[in-house]
């Protein structure tokens, strides 16, 4: 008996399997994306280096964002091999910097690398996720120094809505924003982001998790609160034709 050699269809993620691609120092994005198992989807995890992690300034925030545009094509390039049928971007911060053409030009440089695989970034995300809940007024929660919370505001305004509030946590590394206590993020959404005059609370920073929590503040406020990791993850499954609604996510991945 021979092997044919015909090609085969895969039995690993036959429904799809989504590249993720994640700074070294990404605790989050994983965490998060495993409360989103889907039968028939597969996620493939690949980390690019950062080479500094110092967030603690406006300049260094800079410099990192620098450093990590360098490596974030050979994370790419390794997870091509692995045959996925859509890459997610788990970085925040590359895709909101330029506004919507800088989002636009970022998706362009990594679609050349890929060609016709599709492409999810955490902006265009936020935008869907947006846009299906009917928001359009919104307070904004980041990990970011001031730099960084006024690209996402340019991105967020660029695309139409308006940002009422926004409040950055200042956090002084890319390792410490895992570690923000829950404590730190319900006391803002309470006291500095939530109220009558918006639609929606966004928290945006990939590692910075909300998904435990935030589903329950959407009960407790009454409007949407949507963490990056979960919008993001949504709009890949979204992508590639899976519209199974998975409950205690929050309303975006129940309802839409």
């Amino acid at each position: 008996m021979t092997v044919s050699e015909e090609p085969q269809e895969p039995w690993i993620g036959p429904r799809g399997r989504i590249g993720v691609v994640i700074p070294s120092t990404n605790i989050a994005v994983e965490y998060d994306c495993q409360r989103l198992i889907t039968p028939g989807v597969t996620w493939h995890f690949g980390r690019f280096f950062t080479p500094s992690t110092d967030l603690s300034s406006d300049n260094s925030f800079l410099s990192f964002l620098e450093g990590i545009r360098n490596t974030i094509p050979q994370s790419v390039e390794a997870l091509m091999s692995a045959e996925i049928s859509h890459l997610m971007m788990g970085m925040s911060a590359e895709t909101f910097w330029g506004g919507v053409e800088g989002n636009e030009e970022f998706m362009s440089r990594v679609q050349e690398q890929i060609g016709d695989i599709g492409l999810t970034t955490g902006a265009t995300a936020m935008v869907e996720a947006l846009s299906a809940l009917k928001a359009k007024k919104i307070a904004v929660l980041s990990p970011y120094q001031p730099v960084g919370d006024g690209q996402v505001q340019d991105f967020f305004e660029g695309s139409g809505f308006e940002v009422v509030r926004q409040v950055g946590l200042r956090c002084g590394s890319a390792t410490s924003i895992a570690h923000t206590p829950r404590q730190r993020v319900l006391d803002v959404v309470a006291k500095q982001l939530d109220g009558d005059d918006i639609d929606a609370i966004v928290q945006v920073g990939t590692n910075l998790t909300t998904a435990d929590f935030f589903p329950t503040l959407e009960l407790m406020l009454g409007k949407p609160c949507i963490p990056i990791n979960i919008a993001t993850a949504w709009s890949a499954l979204r992508a590639i034709g899976v519209q199974d609604r998975m409950p205690g996510l929050g309303r975006l991945v129940e309802e839409f």
